[in-house]
């Protein structure tokens, strides 16, 4: 079972007088809501995660979904015979990555910051675009419940409905 998760960190606070109702793209993406996320195989127990505690976690699920959605469904057939479609998820601020790559219809997850001899993160590509999703609006959900007005943004509100929960 594929897990996304996140943690906010204490160390970069949201600036007090941020008007999240009126909050633009950048801000949202970029500004607050700062931490760090991880990604895991829960059955085979391997992990992906950051530790950086600055990583905008808004524009990481954001950014997840629009990859994933760029990868598609992909060919059928088995996972060596088809060719592989590649997409690479940036970070703000670094040169790390995160590398997804498709191939029969499975996704394979890989870090640039893993060691080589870590395996990879292996699901179907069903399972990690519903994941990715559900964790966009439950994460939408969380800070909602935290900052006054941010469920009344108009931006959040597009989101949601470019990235409907599957």
């Amino acid at each position: 079972m594929l897990d996304i998760g996140y943690s906010l960190s204490p160390r970069f606070p949201d600036p007090p007088q941020t008007d999240y109702r009126a909050a633009d793209v950048r801000t949202l993406r970029h500004d607050l809501f700062c931490g760090d996320v991880h990604l895991a195989d829960t059955k085979a127990g391997i992990e992906l995660s950051t530790a950086w505690g600055w990583l905008p976690v808004l524009d990481f699920g954001w950014a997840l979904c629009e990859v994933v959605d760029r990868l598609g469904p992909g060919t059928t057939g088995t996972p060596t015979s088809a060719p592989a479609r590649r997409a690479e998820l940036d970070f703000t601020e670094t040169t790390d990555c995160l590398l997804l790559e498709e191939r029969g219809g499975r996704v394979e997850i890989t870090a640039d910051w893993q060691y080589v001899d870590d395996p990879p993160l292996v699901f179907p590509y069903a399972t990690v675009r519903r994941e990715a999703r559900d964790f966009l609006h439950d994460l939408i959900e969380d800070l909602a419940d935290m900052h006054e007005g941010l469920a009344d943004n108009p931006t959040v509100w597009q989101l949601q409905a470019r990235f409907p929960r599957v």
